[in-house]
Parts: C-alpha cells; structure tokens; sequence
C-alpha cells in the first residue's frame, strides 16, 4: 500500500457550496474522492503506549466508535465549517443533541429562559424531565425580547429558542438574545434545524450554540436519524465530548456517512424547496378556505423584515395554515378532512425531505403537551404544517385543493 498524495490543503475563504462538497478528514492511502464509510466498533492500535495516550486524549487518534470514528468526524468537521464554528460534535438524534447540551451545561439550582413556542419534545424534556433533577425553566414569548430580559435571574445559565419555530414559523432576534445572555454570562443556543446554514448562521449574530436535527435539512431525504451541536471548540472538547463518551449518544458512522453526502446538496436542496414554499404561501393567502398563513417570506407575516436579514433573504421550507371551524372539534375536523383528501402529500412528520409532508400539529408534535401548553404556544386544532420538498409546485397545489374546495360551507 502507498501513502496517499492526494490531499491538498484547501484554501481559506472558501464559500459555503463549497464547504459542503469538500471538508473532511483526509483521505486513505487509496485516494478515495467520495469520503470513506468505516464501519468498525474498534481501531487497532500500534502498541499499547498508543493506546494509553489516545484513551487519555481522544483527540490524538482513534479508539473505540463509541467515541469517535473518521465518517463522524468528517461529519462533525464539516458541518462546522458550513455554520462558521470552531468545531461540533455528532449525537445519534437531534433530541440527544439537546439532551447533551443540557446534561453538560446544567446543574441542581440552574436556570433556562426558552421560547415557549419550541418543539414539543424540547419543551417536555427540558421543562419536565430537567425539573426532575433542580434545573428551573421559564418559558417566554419567541418574538417578546422584553420577556426574556425580565425572565432572567443571577442562576440563568442558559437561553434557548429555535428560529423559525415548529410550526407558526415565529422568528426570534438572534442577536438580541445574544446580548441579554452574554450580559449574565449565559449562553445562548439556537435550534437552526429550519433553516440550516445554507440560509442561516446564527453565529454571526452572536449565539453560542448551534443545534441540528441531521434528520431534517442537513440529510434532506428522510433516510437516518442524527444530531449536532457546533460551536466553541473548548465547549464542545471539554464538555460535550466527555458526555458523548461517558452516556453513548454515539452518531452512528452509516447515519454519518448518508448526512454527510446529504451536506453536499443542501444549499441547491435549500433554494428550490424554499421557492416552492413561497410560491405555496402566495397561493395560500388567495384560498377561501384559508384563514391565515404563517410563513416567514410572506410581508404578512410579523417578523418577514427580521427573517429577510437572518436567513439571506428567504422564508425556509415549512409553512402552516389555519382552516375554518367554530369550535376546536370542528376546526380538527376540517384540518383532518384537509390532510386526509391529499394524494401526492406525504401523512407525516418529518419534515426536511424532498417529497412534501403535510401534518396536524396538535396531534402529532405538540399532542405530549397540555392544552394550556398549545394554547400558549399558539398551536390550535385548526393548524395544518406542510414541509414543502421539490414536488412541482403546481402539483402540491393541486393536493392541497381537493381538500381545501371540499370543506363544509
């Protein structure tokens, strides 16, 4: 076998389409052009005085998969380098992403200030299961910059929004929440699943953490669960790697591998889907049937100034939409009659692929949550989420009508 002389050092600068295509460990001695899968629990070691040193230092070479593995870390190199961080670290999904971060940052007596209007499992986990163990969460207002200033106290250690939200798109003001946490030495995390960094870099406004569902965007076919967190390379050696080891929220080296090729088209994938997510937003505010539509790139909605200079001038993917109904039974109703007369759409969840998915997020999402806790976030019986992927655009529509023209008068 031959040492590979393949490897070049890639320039500084380089712009994000790039990143995606082209940062990750070097190659083998093959002089493999797409970036090898390694598929083994264990790596042997020289001699044993390697091994004590790289079990004392995981950094210096690799040990055991629960750890660390080449694919992950070409992942995790990757990834960081499209948000603008120093470093991240791969978990096996994004909600062992959160759970990380919290079990590394917080302790007994610890406070959170989070948007209210999260994703109904980070809501439960950090609201619930973290109280169970003496961590304090006050939930706030996503868009109310004055409420997570007064929810703020000597014991906040950390700030946490997601932007746009799951699923009435509200955008927060990343730059001014990084302000109010860094002005009590908190740190301020952001959930960028939505909009990826191929729209979006909260770093650049000052947050501290970045969470990633890999799930979503960043695999963009709906294939394999996985999870990140990017940011300062101390944060994440010091505090987040010892978690990952100790606990096992191990980034499987296949689910890696399939996000990692997924970065490669994220950007293109990024564009085209918010296209049709606007184009389904224009429409949708010239249906009857319709009561409201959330969606950031529309100018009806609230925060379309402030998403228009966070996320390079475009909406995202997903959007959600009131329907009628006098009472929240037959708002259900007509939501459900909506969803159910589809064809094309995808009855699912996830969101982030490249074939549309359409859901009720009461039901589904936030249905864990008590009716105070949907009420205060603002998600009603009347609310159907479609995660636009690159179905023709007139197709969707067209979906989206046999249930929307059949709607009891």
């Amino acid at each position: 076998m031959t040492q590979n002389t393949t490897q070049k050092e890639l320039p500084d600068n380089l712009h994000r389409d790039t990143l995606a295509v082209r940062v990750a460990v070097d190659r083998s001695q093959h002089g493999e052009n797409s970036e090898a899968l390694y598929l083994t629990s264990g790596f042997v070691q020289p001699d044993a005085e390697t091994s004590a040193r790289r079990f004392a230092n995981p950094q210096e070479g690799y040990t055991y998969a629960r750890t660390s593995n080449p694919t992950v870390t070409s992942f995790e190199r990757r990834l960081a380098a499209m948000e603008g961080t120093e470093a991240a670290i791969g978990s096996s999904t994004g909600m062992s992403a959160i759970l990380m971060m919290c079990m590394g940052l917080l302790k007994a007596g610890d406070h959170v200030v989070c948007s209210r209007s999260m994703f109904g499992s980070t809501i439960a986990l950090i609201g619930r299961e973290f109280g169970k163990f003496g961590v304090e969460t006050t939930f706030v207002s996503q868009t109310d910059v004055s409420e997570w200033k007064a929810a703020l106290r000597p014991t906040t250690k950390l700030l946490f929004a997601e932007t746009p939200t799951n699923p009435l798109t509200e955008v927060c003001d990343i730059a001014a929440l990084a302000d109010l946490a860094h002005s009590v030495g908190a740190l301020l995390a952001v959930d960028n699943c939505f909009c990826s960094p191929a729209l979006q870099r909260p770093v650049e406004f000052g947050a501290d953490l970045i969470i990633h569902s890999g799930t979503k965007y960043l695999d963009g076919q709906g294939r394999v669960m996985a999870g990140a967190i990017c940011g300062p390379s101390k944060i994440i050696t010091e505090v987040f790697s010892p978690m990952v080891r100790t606990a096992g929220m191990t980034l499987a080296p296949f689910n890696a591998w399939v996000v990692l090729k997924g970065l490669e088209t994220l950007g293109i994938r990024m564009q085209a889907q918010s296209a049709n997510a606007l184009a389904l937003a224009q429409w949708l505010e010239t249906q009857p049937a319709v009561k409201r539509v959330y969606y950031p790139g529309l100018a009806s909605h609230p925060q379309h100034a402030l998403a228009m200079r966070q996320q390079s001038g475009q909406g995202g993917a997903v959007l959600s939409f009131d329907v009628p109904g006098d009472t929240p039974e037959a708002a259900r109703a007509n939501a459900f009659h909506v969803i159910n007369s589809t064809q094309v759409l995808s009855v699912a969840t996830n969101l982030g692929d490249t074939k549309t998915t359409i859901s009720h997020s009461a039901t589904t999402s936030h249905g864990r949550l008590s009716e105070a806790q949907r009420q205060a976030a603002g998600i009603g019986q009347s609310l159907v989420r479609v995660a636009v992927g690159l179905d023709h655009i007139d197709d969707i529509k067209a979906d989206l009508l046999r249930g929307l023209q059949s709607l009891p008068a």
